[in-house]
């Protein structure tokens, strides 16, 4: 059985639509990247530690597949993690604006003698935005616990100029990516049926 190794409502909501059963697994993995770590490299280990530690916890459990995943925001080779706080994140909002960044997300799945992962990269351009637009985007609360101190989903898709990749992908999951690596598992993604998924 598919279990997915994340606290993200995000992540939940989006592997659901792919139509496949699937229990959750809350893990704990530090997200420090090491150093001398390259941004690609990082992301790839944390969403393989999700997945090794999700298959640890659930132990006995047959047949078993743990999804892990992990997104960061990535400008000039620096990853721009979660927010501290309000302060932090509008530093980090100033210094996306009117750049171009990249969002890496990686998928990692993990059986018993298995392991396999992908990692995406989307290249996003934002919008200038002044000073009254980022107070009022802190203010509103969104940026707190997202990576880059921002959710696309949310109010920040208004400051996107242009996006080249995954959408799904920015948000926490790439889904077409993650659809061809649960096949390479011998699962068979049925999104187009109704949602029968365990949460």
């Amino acid at each position: 059985m598919l279990h997915l190794a994340s606290q993200s409502p995000r992540r939940r909501d989006l592997l659901a639509r792919l139509g496949l059963p699937f229990g959750r697994v809350d893990v704990d993995v530090p997200e420090v990247q090491a150093v001398g770590e390259s941004a690609d490299d990082y992301v790839l280990r944390v969403a393989a530690d999700k997945a090794r530690a999700g298959l640890h916890a659930v132990g006995e459990v047959q047949d078993a597949v743990v999804l892990g995943a992990d997104t960061e925001v990535v400008l000039d080779g620096v990853v721009f993690g979660k927010p501290r706080d309000d302060a932090d994140a509008t530093r980090m909002l100033q210094i996306l604006s009117g750049r171009t960044h990249q969002v890496i997300s990686a998928v990692v799945l993990a059986a018993a003698g298995r392991q396999a992962g992908v990692t995406v990269v989307t290249d996003v351009t934002f919008d200038t935005l002044d000073a009254d637009t980022v107070a009022a985007y802190v203010a509103s609360g969104e940026p707190r616990g997202k990576a880059g101190a921002y959710a696309i989903q949310g109010g920040a898709e208004l400051f996107v100029v242009r996006m080249a990749g995954s959408h799904s992908g920015v948000i926490g999951l790439p889904l077409q990516q993650t659809a061809a690596l649960l096949r390479s598992f011998g699962m068979q993604p049925r999104p187009f049926a109704a949602n029968d998924h365990k949460a």
